[in-house]
């Protein structure tokens, strides 16, 4: 773990729950949803609003909406009324363009490996951030690559069976819908390494709604954007901001609240929406 990582998660105490929030697309401003700020601003009243503080906060990716300075900017600015100091992001597709990632490691990725990934443990839980958002495959299907692929072998082998798992990263890393490009080209390779342990939690964003899959000691969950709904697998010609009437915007948009109890096999994981 990096000292920057291990000064981020200093001085965390009481019962310990952590929240997901996902694809913010700060600077997309279309018919879908105008005002992205606004609801991610109402996504982190909703964190604010729970009974007990998390003790971090997840992003799954796509930060912003074109990866620009000023983007970044007002989502930094937006996560500071967060009660909690502690924050991870990985980054989206729409966060690494034009400069393959640069401006988000500037910013959210200092002290990581390679790409961005990198881990931490917290609580007795190991948190592993990927990033499979760079060199698309066919299809525009996420791609993790044989050097990161290594790592993750690496910072895994030291870890007793036992030990809970959480992976975080933008595009699922289970096959939603390929054809849409909802899943992971290599991810079997990543998973293979996973499974001798007796609980792995795998956070994603990427797909904008909430699907779950349970698959040996894998729990797979999707996140809710905090920016628009997409339409669910097959249902639309092709993927992309969804318009809906105004009043149901709301309940497609959210945040995801995960629960670890000491000695439970898997985590309460609750998604909540803004309405």
């Amino acid at each position: 773990m990096s000292d920057v990582t291990r000064d981020q998660i200093k001085g965390l105490h009481g019962d310990f729950s952590f929240v997901q929030i996902s694809d913010s697309h700060i600077g997309f401003n279309k018919a879908a949803n105008p005002d992205v700020t606004a609801t991610l601003r109402e996504a982190i009243a909703k964190v604010n609003a729970l009974p007990t503080p998390p003790s971090l906060v997840l992003h799954t990716g796509d930060l912003t909406q074109l990866s620009k300075p000023d983007e970044f900017d007002i989502l930094s600015e937006s996560l500071k009324s967060l009660k909690t100091d502690t924050i991870f992001f990985v980054p989206g597709e729409h966060d690494v363009l034009n400069d393959n990632g640069a401006e988000f490691r500037a910013r959210f990725g200092k002290g990581t490996q390679g790409d961005g990934w990198y881990s931490f443990d917290q609580r007795g839980i190991h948190f592993i951030g990927l990033v499979n958002v760079l060199n698309l495959r066919a299809g525009r299907l996420g791609y993790l690559g044989p050097d990161q692929l290594a790592w993750l072998k690496n910072d895994l082998a030291h870890l007793k069976s036992s030990t809970p798992i959480i992976v975080l990263a933008h595009i699922p890393l289970w096959a939603v819908y390929p054809q849409w490009g909802w899943g992971t080209d290599d991810s079997a390779e990543a998973l293979s390494y996973l499974k001798r342990f007796g609980s792995v939690t795998v956070l994603n964003g990427h797909i904008h709604q909430t699907m779950a899959k349970v698959e040996g000691n894998i729990t797979f969950h999707t996140a809710c954007s905090t920016a628009f709904p997409q339409p669910q697998p097959g249902q639309a010609d092709s993927p992309g901001p969804m318009k809906v009437p105004a009043e149901q915007l709301r309940g497609l948009l959210g945040i995801t609240d995960v629960n670890f109890v000491r000695h439970k096999h898997t985590l309460a994981v609750v998604d909540s929406s803004l309405a």
